[in-house]
């Protein structure tokens, strides 16, 4: 079911304030809402419900939930064999939370063919906020003490919602990407949610799910008990990933 309107939330309105995703536009796809506010609460519950924010400097807060959902099962991450060639030569190491506020801005910094970015400075500070509440992590790739990658997103039970991630150096973000697939492996999670589909998501094993199907996982894996760990401090080698 679809129109063309959307509902407008206001900043005082509770958390669980949203349509149904169910009522979200065919075109554009999944725009759903706009209004509200970047609280933690909202935050959660949007995510909870199959629901992010995705907006640009001028817009109001928009809230989307597309279908079909683009998703990655961290089992089915696919290493090509040039990736598995650079990871054995690679001297990138990777940690867990040790740079999250540098792994946001590189995420955010112009890219090329892009005039802009969707990570405001609004935005920065809501992530930042859920970085606090303990639900956002980062995934950060060094080269020796350079940060060169890296990706951040939010863990919510067995569920990890991926944000974005970034490539200073060539592959960064594939090394970034595979680690977080082996820690989400490692600590029993279900699903990446990677939002909107892309070529490059797909040589990597994402793959397209109906939305009906991906809220109904929410509904059970948002309330398992996994928990993200990451790795201790001193990270891992870009190698033992193989």
């Amino acid at each position: 079911m679809s129109n063309n309107r959307i509902a407008w939330l206001r900043p005082g309105d509770p958390p669980n304030a949203f349509p149904p995703v169910e009522t979200a536009l065919v075109e554009p796809d999944g725009l759903l809402a706009a209004g509200g506010d970047l609280s933690v609460e909202r935050l959660v519950e949007a995510y909870t419900r199959g629901i992010f924010p995705w907006f640009d400097v001028g817009q109001p807060i928009l809230w989307w939930s597309p279908d079909p959902r683009c998703v990655l099962a961290p089992t089915a991450y696919h290493m090509s064999r040039r990736f598995r060639r650079d990871l054995k030569t690679s001297r990138a190491c990777v940690s867990f939370n040790r740079a999250f506020d540098a792994v946001i801005d590189g995420c955010a910094a112009p890219r090329h063919g892009q005039p802009g970015t969707w990570i405001t400075a609004d935005m920065r500070t809501a992530y930042q906020a859920l970085h606090r509440a303990g639900f956002a992590h980062s995934v950060d790739v060094w080269n020796d003490e350079r940060l060169v990658g890296g990706a951040y997103g939010l863990a919510i039970g067995r569920m990890f919602f991926a944000e974005s991630m970034y490539s200073a150096e060539t592959g960064a973000s594939k090394i970034a990407l595979a680690a977080l697939c082996r820690v989400l492996t490692d600590s029993g999670f279900a699903l990446i949610d990677c939002q909107v589909a892309s070529a490059h998501l797909h040589t990597l094993g994402a793959t397209l799910m109906p939305r009906q199907r991906f809220v109904a996982i929410l509904a059970v894996e948002t309330r398992g008990r996994a928990r993200f760990t990451g790795w201790p401090p001193d990270g891992l080698r870009a190698a033992e990933l193989l």
